[in-house]
């Protein structure tokens, strides 16, 4: 990694303005890597904590492109620490939220996957963020090295992933969604978990 830039107030050339908080994150080592992986696969996986102990359990497919019914399912779950829900769509992007009580947290890694996704595209309409046009999304997408993630950075501080953390995590372009969710939940203590979870979807 070599920049990290945080803005409080965000706009593209174009004047469009984005609310809340976006990182920049500018790598190297991009030129000749592929990120398509032929074994990436969409999941959604719940993870809540009784009497102390984490635990995490796989839920429908069909929830990677549905945030209300994921938020729904989530809600049903209870918690000491707030239901978190972590959802990788292919080699794309991935989503995390975090239920407590009425209040509902959502993190989206990369928001030119507005375009192409319907959860995606579904979080920046929770969020209030307008979904990037054309010309925008050619800015966002001309540099390949600059990911733009949208939502609450601070989602899971609580817990010891901060805000710098989450960002940095999300902008490695080195890494498939579904190894930035495995280092997020060793990072917050349901590693064990969440990587049985994980079995069930690659076998």
């Amino acid at each position: 990694m070599v920049l990290i830039t945080i803005w409080s107030e965000r706009h593209t050339a174009s004047g469009r303005f984005w609310n809340d908080w976006v990182l920049v994150i500018v790598s190297q080592g991009r030129v000749g890597m592929a990120m398509t992986d032929e074994d990436a696969l969409d999941f959604a996986i719940v993870v809540y904590r009784e009497d102390g102990c984490w635990d995490a359990e796989l839920l429908p497919v069909t929830l990677t492109s549905d945030l209300q019914g994921l938020i729904h399912a989530l809600k049903q779950q209870p918690s000491e620490s707030g239901t978190i829900g972590l959802v990788a769509v292919g080699d794309e992007f991935f989503v995390a939220l975090r239920v407590l009580g009425d209040r509902v947290d959502v993190f989206l890694s990369d928001i030119a996957a507005s375009w192409d996704f319907p959860l995606a595209r579904q979080v920046l309409h929770y969020l209030d963020v307008p979904v990037p046009d054309e010309e925008e999304l050619d800015e966002i997408l001309q540099d390949e090295e600059t990911v733009l993630p949208a939502g609450d950075l601070s989602i899971f501080a609580d817990l010891g992933l901060d805000e710098m953390e989450l960002g940095i995590l999300s902008g490695d372009i080195d890494l498939l969604p579904e190894d930035v969710l495995s280092s997020i939940a060793a990072r917050l203590g349901f590693s064990e978990p969440f990587e049985r979870a994980i079995e069930s979807v690659f076998g």
